[in-house]
């Protein structure tokens, strides 16, 4: 492959325009972008490979802030190297992966051994949390906030060991944190409440849809508010994921610019598509944590993202194998795989109405680079990572086994048709997928932050 690459006439969408351009990519990096047609400066075309990009959209590779590759350790249901290469051919570029693998990533040397794995693995650029529990505070304030992009708190609620309920300890976490703290908001007394009520009215075997009724806006609001007042309160730099209620929308400020927010929200994409009347149809390839909500609250948090209100949408990536996904709402897993198809589907929301092409890339691109202050990513610009993917805009398609690259080989959106489909991804000016092929002998790289 030529260090230098042209992709010309493409529809690019960047910092809320959609212009016809075209940009030259220079081995990593995007060397010049040209607005107009036919208008890419003084560049002998017999030394460029030339990518025709005439009624496609050329767009910045998402972000996504929030996934779980499931490596160490649970790596049957997926890895660095199989959700990775679900990423890349969804469009996402860089990606943020969660502590909660097998050992948990609790220190900072299980934190670099996922950073090695990453090197080793990874077709994306990466990063990795470190988790937060009741008695690690002496390893998170050891971390770099320039190499590592922030500090995961399950405030409530979680699996496995790392619950954050220790007041003192939250307490020391929300004063002293050297960088952003992102947390998981439940109340698990709520919950706990909530499955008691339900299971003396109906018993053990309850089917998905109570799962909301369990999960509901009470428990989500109560810990979301609690997160809120701790960093208000601390002046800490406070980002909660996942949101999916209309309730917890009150808690957000959308009167400043991203950068001068310290308090910043985030929603993923199957609070945007799904609502509970589709726990009748998918059942428990729906469930996950926070639950799916009423309608009212997936329009709620769709107004939130046009107003700002919310920041950032994301993924949570979570795959299980489908046996996993088995069971009445109490015993089934919780996640459902979604990398690949994001991007995807909420250009469909777009087309659909719901929001403009440009606020998508905004908040899918643009906004987590300017949220955790990526270096040199989240945009189409001179001098930035050429992290860039070439969409058709009228290409429909539909999901199905034979075309879904997660590890654990189903989705919740199979059967369903996408009028957008993904050509082309660049990470770090590698052409890593081009039309269902990719380059499996470039890795991403790790992002660094700005402080």
């Amino acid at each position: 492959m030529s260090e230098l690459q042209l992709i010309r006439n493409a529809q690019i969408v960047n910092e809320g325009k959609i212009f016809i351009g075209s940009v030259l990519i220079n081995g990593e990096l995007i060397e010049s972008v040209h607005e107009g047609k036919n208008n890419y400066g003084e560049i002998d075309t017999n030394k460029v490979e030339i990518i025709e990009g005439d009624n496609l959209l050329l767009l910045p590779g998402v972000i996504d802030d929030q996934v779980h590759f499931r490596d160490p350790g649970l790596t049957h249901k997926g890895d660095i190297y199989s959700e990775s290469k679900a990423a890349v051919a969804g469009g996402v570029t860089s990606f943020m992966d969660m502590p909660n693998t097998r050992p948990p990533a609790v220190n900072n040397e299980l934190l670099e051994e996922k950073f090695q794995l990453a090197a080793e693995k990874s077709l994306a650029n990466f990063s990795f949390y470190i988790g937060a529990t009741n008695d690690n505070l002496d390893e998170l304030l050891k971390m770099n906030p320039q190499q590592v992009c922030g500090i995961k708190v399950f405030m409530g609620s979680s699996t496995g060991n790392m619950l954050v309920d220790d007041e003192k300890t939250l307490n020391a976490i929300f004063r002293d944190a050297p960088c952003l703290i992102a947390t998981h908001c439940e109340d698990e007394l709520i919950i706990r409440r909530n499955k008691e009520y339900y299971q003396s009215l109906y018993g053990e075997n309850l089917p998905a849809h109570f799962h909301s009724l369990i999960r509901n806006e009470d428990a989500c609001f109560a810990s979301s508010a609690k997160a809120v007042s701790l960093a208000k309160k601390y002046n800490s730099r406070l980002h909660i994921l996942h949101l999916s209620t209309e309730k917890e929308m009150s808690l957000f400020d959308n009167s400043v610019s991203l950068e001068d927010k310290k308090i910043t929200a985030e929603v993923c994409v199957h609070y945007l598509w799904f609502s509970n009347k589709d726990y009748e149809q998918l059942g428990n390839k729906i469930k996950c944590n926070p639950s799916i909500k009423s309608e009212t609250d997936k329009l709620s948090l769709i107004r939130a993202i046009n107003n700002n209100t919310i920041d950032v949408i994301a993924t949570d990536h979570a795959p299980h194998l489908l046996p996993e996904k088995e069971g009445n709402c109490l015993n089934a897993a919780s996640g459902l795989p979604l990398v690949q198809h994001s991007l995807v589907a909420m250009l469909q929301l777009a087309k659909q109405g719901y929001f403009t092409i440009e606020k998508v890339i905004e908040k899918m691109c643009h906004a987590p680079a300017r949220l955790f202050k990526i270096d040199k990513r989240g945009f189409i610009r001179p001098g930035y990572y050429a992290d860039i993917t070439l969409v058709h805009p009228n290409d429909t398609w539909q999901v199905s086994k034979q075309n879904i690259f997660y590890k654990c080989g189903w989705s919740p959106f199979e059967e369903m048709s996408f009028d957008f489909r993904v050509l082309k991804t660049w990470v770090n000016g590698n052409k890593v997928f081009d039309e269902g092929k990719f380059d499996e002998q470039v890795r991403g790289k790790r992002l660094f932050f700005r402080v």
